[in-house]
């Protein structure tokens, strides 16, 4: 398929800036790939379509505090650094994206806080990913993680037009994130609230959690027309025996196997064996899906509205089927879904 192919005519109007008042109050559009049938729905009555033995699969990760606004050396020019991946923890080496970008160059010193409490000195910035940081700190990893927590702000995607607030520091964090590593967070998991989780456990559907820190794979623009063409940035996932289990059981009965998230489809679609069934995995994945392709593991997909001619919109056309989620997202426009991280949500059934 062909990236002109995604092209949406989207009404900026219905990009979300803000979470729902309550996590499981935000819209549902429920999409039957069977019949095209589409019904309009509340979050938390995702209940209604799971029952005893289904599985709902989660992505546990973590976002951290990763946009830290500091100044140049001389200048004092402000610079934003966005950071994308821990390359050497004892060396404090960091791949990040600087903005603005053409300002900065090897051997540059950035300085971060009151009192320059944080510096970082540029050693390369020829990575595809943007430059890499050396942060010259002398005390050990989790004292680090504490200063970039006290410094760091919560990482709103770019679209959001406003500064980080108090309360997205929770609101941009799924309430079962558990392992941290991520820079954006795994959207759909935010419509879960903990009261909603509890309903589904005791109406018997288990929850199996894995890890895919969301990198910038996950957001990086498609620049191809040729969809076969486009690499994805590698993400480091982990599947544990224990969800194998979970959803191994599951698929041999036939139940429900929900991926919440197009992250989690992403981590249990890169650890499958040739019958079907998940593995264990620790690792890294660049697996880029669009239509067509044949989904193993999951029969099911909660996921956000996604941007036009993105990876996710692409994952999603590929499970539900490219003609009738483009028909859903024109319908989600008429009836004015909320867009994006912040924004409603879609179930495939």
């Amino acid at each position: 398929m062909k990236l002109s192919q995604f092209k949406i005519n989207f009404n900026e109007n219905l990009l979300a800036t803000h979470p729902a008042a309550n996590r499981d109050e935000s819209r549902l559009m429920v999409v039957h790939r069977d019949t095209g049938e589409i019904e309009h729905k509340v979050f938390r009555d995702v209940l209604d379509y799971f029952d005893e033995g289904d599985v709902m699969v989660v992505n546990n990760t973590k976002v951290f505090p990763a946009r830290l606004f500091g100044n140049k050396e001389k200048t004092g020019a402000r610079i934003e650094v966005f950071l994308l991946r821990e390359l050497n923890a004892e060396s404090k080496l960091w791949d990040v994206l600087v903005d603005p970008a053409r300002k900065i160059r090897i051997g540059n010193k950035l300085y971060f806080g009151e009192d320059e409490m944080l510096v970082a000195e540029v050693i390369d910035n020829t990575t595809s990913r943007g430059r890499t940081l050396r942060f010259l700190f002398d005390g050990d990893s989790q004292d680090f993680r504490n200063i970039i927590e006290q410094l760091g702000h919560t990482p709103l995607p770019k679209y959001i037009k406003r500064k980080a607030e108090p309360f997205d520091k929770e609101r941009y964090q799924t309430v079962y994130a558990k392992h941290e590593g991520a820079v954006a967070a795994p959207t759909a998991g935010l419509h879960f609230s903990r009261e909603l989780l509890k309903r589904l456990e005791l109406k018997g559907v288990q929850s199996a959690e894995v890890t895919l820190h969301v990198g910038l794979g996950t957001f990086r623009p498609v620049e191809v027309e040729d969809l076969t063409k486009h690499k994805m940035d590698s993400e480091q996932y982990r599947v544990e025996q224990k969800a194998c289990e979970i959803v191994n059981k599951a698929k041999t009965a036939k139940k429900r196997v929900c991926a919440v998230g197009t992250t989690t489809m992403r981590a249990v679609e890169s650890s499958v064996t040739t019958l079907g069934e998940l593995k264990p995995a620790n690792g890294w994945t660049n697996k880029f899906i669009f239509p067509p392709y044949d989904f193993k593991v999951a029969n099911c997909m909660i996921t956000n509205f996604h941007m036009p001619e993105s990876t996710l919109l692409m994952m999603v056309s590929a499970f539900g089927g490219y003609d009738l989620i483009m028909h859903a997202y024109k319908v989600a426009m008429k009836e004015k879904y909320r867009f994006f991280s912040y924004g409603d949500a879609m179930l495939i059934v």
